[in-house]
């Protein structure tokens, strides 16, 4: 027979080997938040090994990503406020324009009196008229008294999709990037304190988020990596229009130098004068 004190030994050994190994695995988890805490990770090897095509290259195939429509033209139809134009989706609309054959027009709703002239000739001149089927992509801009931008495509079908962010969002996918679970967060997280904060959010806010692009910026040329994504053209646009761009930091300086050294941004710039 087992002597009994023997018995209680073991199993007082046990007991304590099972604690040293919750303290042990306690402690290895503890370790790792102090050397990775979330607030410092540094994911720009991630982001940077995403494997991008620059937006200069031919066109992606509209039919795959819109669905195939034979014998009719697919449009984008965008409402927007003149009293506060949403000035990503004309930059948006100016580098489509570098990719794809696109049917531009600009329209008046019955519901807003007056529009500068500049918002009318936002597209600019269409020089050559072609026909209708010639076309990859109609985009219709029509200046309305809406409370945020609405956009329909395939009109028929869908409800609208509202907020300059979202419209910026839809319009950037039809370049036809590919982009992994991290990048594509970080894209959209910019896109929403652009909107919500830099554009819409107190001087406080707008403060702090200049902070944190410049700190971005310092790692890299874009806001998310190495090639312009639809986050730097909203977080710029933003800083037009709410008059920060003075004001920003070092690296966000030269950040909106390489944005504006491309004909779709400093086109903007002619049109805010």
């Amino acid at each position: 027979e087992i002597d009994p004190s023997l018995q209680a030994l073991e199993s007082r050994q046990e007991e304590i080997l099972k604690r040293l190994y919750e303290l042990k695995s306690a402690v290895d988890g503890l370790s790792k938040m102090i050397q990775t805490p979330d607030a410092d990770l540094d994911a720009t090897h991630i982001i940077q090994s995403d494997d991008c095509s620059p937006l200069t290259t031919n066109g992606a195939d509209l039919d795959m990503m819109l669905g195939k429509d034979y014998g009719a033209l697919k449009d984008i139809v965008i409402n927007a406020n003149p009293s506060l134009p949403p000035l990503s989706l004309l930059v948006l609309h100016s580098l489509l324009c570098e990719r794809y054959k696109i049917l531009s027009a600009v329209h008046t709703h019955s519901s807003v009196k007056s529009v500068p002239e500049n918002l009318l000739k936002c597209f600019g001149e269409q020089t050559k008229k072609q026909p209708r089927h010639e076309y990859q992509l109609g985009f219709t801009l029509i200046w309305k008294d809406v409370p945020k931008p609405q956009m329909k495509f395939s009109i028929q079908t869908m409800c609208p999709i509202e907020g300059e962010g979202n419209i910026a969002r839809f319009l950037f996918s039809l370049f036809g990037q590919k982009y992994n679970a991290l990048t594509s967060t970080l894209i959209d997280s910019w896109v929403d304190t652009a909107i919500f904060q830099l554009k819409e959010g107190s001087s406080k806010e707008r403060g702090a988020v200049l902070r944190s692009m410049n700190a971005a910026l310092g790692k890299a040329a874009w806001l998310v990596g190495n090639e312009l994504s639809v986050a730097d053209v909203v977080a710029w646009c933003a800083l037009q229009q709410t008059g920060s761009a003075n004001a920003a930091p070092a690296n966000v300086q030269k950040w909106m130098k390489s944005c504006e050294n491309l004909a779709p941004f400093s086109s903007i710039l002619k049109l805010l004068k």
